[in-house]
């Protein structure tokens, strides 16, 4: 038996990830278990979950992967700051304590994660690497193009390649300071969001917008060539030598300073943001455009970053060249301790790698799970009132009946998801052909703007009848951006072209308008009985009570809030919100029937412990 433990830490959104013999045992993010999103510290909790899913210590471990070169990353820092000197100097003074103490002894800081147990060799791999790893090894594919786009790594920030059998090989990249991630990244700043984790506003955002910027941005910030390669006109951002995103040189190019944080969003925001989401979607399909050229391949694998961008990913599926895309579902940081660990074991210890047809991601549930009986002695030890359904078939047709009837539901099953999508073990689901669902969700639920799009699950065998979608396709890691079909959406009144922005929102677009967003996009995942024979039998049985093979889902959590990973964490978000249904395991619980209340002071006692993006 050969176990490999990979790791990402100390930069962003820390995890964990497991490999035995090849297969991937279990992965976590550290932000999980301690409850402070995006916990870049060293990902103890998430290591010992890994371990004692497979049964071992640390002690019995192979090797341990480290997802990122961090004498080059610190290298390309040095440099950066000599670069930009005297201006970098505040930066240079900020980070430099955290890397002579943390960061240049890894091998120190993860002896020490591991209890000083493990005595073997630590590998550490190229960031992008790792990325391309991720996105290779677990795919349905015996070869594959590889684009892995993010903010930066080491030096590279985009880099392209080859998968073939038990190999990657990259061979071109895009390098720092020109970055897909950091444009983004600095629009996101820009239009007052939090760098990290606000880029998903801004996508949500953009469809509310006019890309009016886009040929500003295209004739003064970014010299794009046909290949998808690009240069950055630094003068217009800061994050080389300060501590913010975008110079002055960059907000008089755009009208003004930066949005200020948690104020109101305007039409200029919304069109800033559909500027950057479209100039970001031309480089994406130019990059998978050229690299298709290079390598011929008609499939496509993706991580990074930017590959969590599900409409730039749905139009390279329906513009691009390549037949099959497949997207590692953790392709951000966090995938790259997952990425390690495969690459240690394919590529350098070369062993063999053979495909079915399937991905080998175990429908990315690879977190904890608890049995019905712990959950029981949990709601008793609570005082909570919850009923038990014997079946299965008992649970879904009881639960279908709640949602048809548009109760907003906790959804709490087997083994928590790991990435950052909910996919149906950690979510909040609803009726998708509610048309107040949206709002009561986003604003009494989820405690969040109410622009933000909700994404929805649909039966696998049915996704081409109400998405432009082929036959059966397949998008089970909520990945890939699709428009909903003409025949389902609503004739719109003629005034509806004079709206602009959130009164869009007024307007039923589709017979599933929670889920249609206001371009008539939807960010779908496909629901099949092998990867999650429970969330497809709930949705048929609300199919055969309703008609509609739609549900809404997202994940299970407030603004802010990592999504819940234990009973207590369901519990607690079940409590603190308007939400009316929480189903663990086969135990339903209904908000009307609880004894336990949260007062307000409570509610805001348990918000404020999450820092506000």
């Amino acid at each position: 038996m050969t176990a490999i433990l990979g790791i990402s830490a100390f930069y962003h959104d820390s995890a964990a990830a497991l490999v035995v013999d090849g297969e991937i045992v279990a992965a976590a993010q550290e932000e999980r278990f301690t409850r402070k999103k995006h916990d870049a510290r060293f990902p103890k909790h998430a290591v010992d979950y890994c371990l004692q899913e497979a049964g071992l210590t640390s002690d019995q471990l192979d090797y341990v992967g480290f997802y990122d070169k961090p004498l080059r990353t610190f290298e390309r820092l040095l440099e950066t700051y000599l670069a930009f000197a005297p201006a970098g100097f505040r930066s240079f003074r900020s980070s430099i304590p955290v890397w002579l103490k943390e960061k240049l002894h890894l091998p120190r800081e993860i002896r020490k994660g591991l209890r000083e147990q493990y005595k073997g060799r630590f590998v550490f791999t190229n960031h992008h690497e790792s990325h391309a790893a991720s996105a290779f090894f677990p795919s349905p594919f015996d070869e594959a193009a590889i684009m892995t786009l993010d903010g930066v790594g080491e030096w590279s920030t985009t880099c392209l390649g080859v998968g073939s059998g038990n190999k990657i090989e990259l061979t071109h990249d895009v390098r720092f300071p020109h970055s897909l991630g950091l444009l983004y990244s600095a629009f996101t700043y820009y239009t007052g969001f939090k760098v990290n984790s606000g880029e998903y506003k801004v996508m949500g955002l953009a469809p509310y917008g006019e890309p009016e910027f886009k040929d500003l941005i295209l004739e003064h910030v970014m010299d794009l060539k046909e290949d998808g390669s690009f240069r950055m006109d630094m003068s217009y951002f800061n994050y080389c030598q300060g501590l913010t995103m975008t110079s002055d040189k960059f907000h008089r190019l755009f009208g003004g300073p930066p949005q200020p944080a948690e104020s109101t969003v305007t039409q200029r925001e919304m069109n800033l943001a559909a500027s950057v989401q479209a100039v970001s979607e031309e480089v994406m399909l130019r990059t998978a455009r050229h690299i298709h050229q290079q390598t011929g391949s008609k499939n496509l694998v993706m991580a990074g970053g930017v590959a969590l961008n599900c409409v730039g990913n749905g139009r390279i599926l329906r513009e691009g060249p390549f037949e099959n895309v497949w997207i590692q579902p953790a392709a951000g940081d966090a995938g790259g301790a997952l990425g390690t660990a495969l690459f240690i074991w394919h590529q350098l210890l070369e062993k063999e790698r053979t495909t079915n047809g399937k991905d080998t991601q175990r429908a990315s549930r690879l977190g904890p799970a608890f049995s019905d009986d712990q959950v029981a002695t949990y709601l008793e030890q609570n005082s909570a009132v919850y009923s038990t359904c014997e079946t299965d078939e008992q649970l879904c047709d009881e639960v279908a009946s709640l949602i048809a009837s548009e109760k907003v539901i906790g959804w709490f099953q087997g083994r928590m998801e790991f990435g950052p999508r909910a996919l149906g073990s950690r979510s909040i689901i609803g009726d998708a052909r509610s048309q107040k669902m949206q709002s009561v969700m986003n604003l009494k639920i989820k405690f969040r703007e109410s622009f933000r799009p909700f994404a929805p699950i649909v039966l696998k065998e049915h996704v081409h009848e109400y998405f432009e979608m082929r036959e059966n396709e397949d998008s089970p890691y909520m990945l890939l951006v699709a428009p909903v079909r003409e025949e389902i959406r609503n004739e719109l009144p003629d005034d509806y072209e004079k709206t602009f922005g959130i009164d869009k929102l007024n307007f039923s677009r589709s017979s599933i308008p929670a889920i249609t967003h206001v371009d008539f996009s939807a960010r779908v995942q496909t629901v099949d009985t092998e990867r999650d024979p429970l969330l497809h039998q709930l949705i048929s049985q609300f199919k055969q009570k309703t008609g509609c093979p739609v549900l809404i889902n997202t994940s299970f959590n407030v603004r802010s809030e990592p999504i819940v990973c234990s009973p207590e964490d369901a519990w607690h978000c079940f409590l603190m919100t308007d939400m009316d249904v929480l189903v663990l395991g086969r135990h339903i619980l209904l908000k009307e029937k609880q004894t336990k209340k949260m007062t307000e002071a409570d509610r805001e006692a348990h918000l404020a412990q999450f820092e506000l993006d």
